[in-house]
């Protein structure tokens, strides 16, 4: 090792020296090396001894994900980001934190997401089979981030519908950002994620998460992603990798065979236009349809690759697909729970959403790691341990390491499994369906208009 790379260890062995007294629990989680390596690999990493080193700021951005309600200023002081200073003072200026941001980047963090994800959400998928099978959720979602000038270049927005007025009066008031992520469907954990420009197609970040799933596998996907485009190269490029979704209303294809009532083998031809952009694509692929009702509603179709009557019958399908709300459950924890509802991306400039976003992703998994870990020793499924609890009871003890004395803080995060010993569910309902509606609509309130660049200058 060279005289470069011991004192580069000794600087980071030093920041995690520090870290653990305030983050006990994320490093029971996170290995330390996987952060180290992190940054070294993605040349984060330095030898200057900073209040707020590399290590440090990935804390801030993890601590930024959890502590919505406060400032970036006070997740810092309450979780001693920075080291002390010269003469003992730990204070640290807004403009240091912002620094220590921007030194650190967004590559470090993703890095850290897709090798904490390979660990976690894979070995948990592996775990929970169906019939041989890992099981994961593909789906999509849009999140506003701040509204800013280079936020709303590059992320861009939705039309409001409002077409009574200039070109921002049809603006969405946040700019947006598509989300897609692969998630173990059993577990919540997340195993992969693509995010970007809201004009971008969320099939466009959907096939590219198809390279982290992995052989075995079964994906239970909206039927907005139903495309010989995404579809095919799922199956094709993997062994024994494949898919189940719901037929749109204008799906149409050719009946090869009749398995059973209700279950067909059939043929999909793949359009031209397909084609074109993808020249790989055959002219058909064959799949299977299983047809099912629920009493009141109208009949549904499922379409799979699932070929094998025998192997994979429709009763278990029919039911196994029901699985896919979970993905929707997901993100009903991280955006109205674990992000509270708010302008969802705080960060003013792409580079700093996309380092938050891989922030939020992780602590996301944090909670749910923490929720299998209980799970397991209560011997109950994950999915009946409550997130807004879990994530509540985690928070606070985050908060109180960092104020606790060290001797204090084993006992504290024992504290936690007992905690949620509480936080235990009742038993799912399957019965039970609920319209999706509102109780308040909009607000009538005058509407404020997007910043413009030339505001911005001005206010400069």
């Amino acid at each position: 090792m060279t005289a470069r790379q011991n004192t580069l260890t000794e600087a980071l062995e030093s920041a995690s020296e520090f870290t653990a007294r305030s983050f006990p629990n994320l490093i029971k989680h996170l290995e330390p090396t996987w952060v180290e390596e992190a940054l070294m690999s993605t040349g984060a990493a330095t030898m200057r001894r900073r209040r707020i080193p590399a290590e440090q700021a990935v804390w801030l951005v993890l601590g930024m994900a959890v502590m919505r309600d406060k400032p970036i200023t006070t997740v810092a002081r309450q979780l001693e980001i920075a080291l002390p200073a010269s003469d003992g003072a730990k204070t640290v200026a807004s403009s240091a934190l912002t620094q220590a941001r921007a030194r650190l980047g967004a590559e470090p963090m993703e890095w850290l997401f897709l090798r904490s994800a390979e660990e976690w959400a894979h070995r948990s998928a592996d775990a929970d089979r169906w019939r041989g099978l890992a099981l994961y959720g593909v789906d999509g979602t849009t999140m506003r981030v701040a509204d800013s000038v280079e936020n709303r270049e590059h992320f861009g927005s939705q039309d409001s519908g409002r077409h009574d007025g200039g070109r921002d009066e049809r603006l969405n008031g946040y700019p947006l950002m598509r989300v897609v992520v692969l998630m173990a469907l059993r577990s919540h954990l997340l195993a992969a994620a693509a995010f970007g420009p809201f004009n971008t197609d969320e099939r466009v970040y959907a096939a590219s998460l198809w390279d982290t799933v992995p052989d075995h596998s079964l994906v239970l996907i909206d039927r907005n992603f139903l495309s010989a485009g995404v579809l095919v190269p799922l199956t094709t490029t993997g062994v024994e990798r494949n898919w189940i979704t719901r037929a749109k209303s204008n799906t149409t294809y050719t009946t090869i065979r009749r398995l059973r009532a209700g279950d067909e083998l059939v043929e999909f031809k793949v359009s031209s236009e397909a084609r074109k952009k993808d020249p790989t694509l055959p002219m058909h692929f064959d799949a299977r349809v299983v047809r099912y009702q629920r009493k009141g509603y109208k009949p549904q179709l499922l379409i799979t690759s699932l070929v094998d009557e025998k192997r994979y019958p429709a009763a278990e399908i029919r039911a196994l697909y029901h699985e896919r709300w979970e993905i929707e459950l997901a993100f009903d924890e991280i955006k109205t729970h674990m992000l509270e509802r708010l302008e969802t991306i705080r960060s003013k400039s792409p580079a700093a959403v996309a380092q938050e976003m891989w922030g939020v992703l992780i602590a996301y998994n944090l909670v749910r790691l923490e929720m299998q870990r209980v799970a397991r020793e209560l011997d109950v499924h994950p999915t009946r341990i409550s997130f807004v609890a879990a994530l509540r009871e985690c928070v606070l003890q985050w908060q109180y390491a960092a104020a606790a004395s060290p001797g204090a803080i084993p006992a504290s995060f024992a504290n936690v499994t007992d905690q949620m010993r509480h936080f235990i569910l009742p038993p799912r309902r399957s019965d039970r369906s609920f319209p999706r509606a509102v109780k308040l609509k909009m607000s009538n309130y005058a509407r404020k208009m997007p910043i413009k660049s030339s505001s911005r200058s001005r206010a400069k």
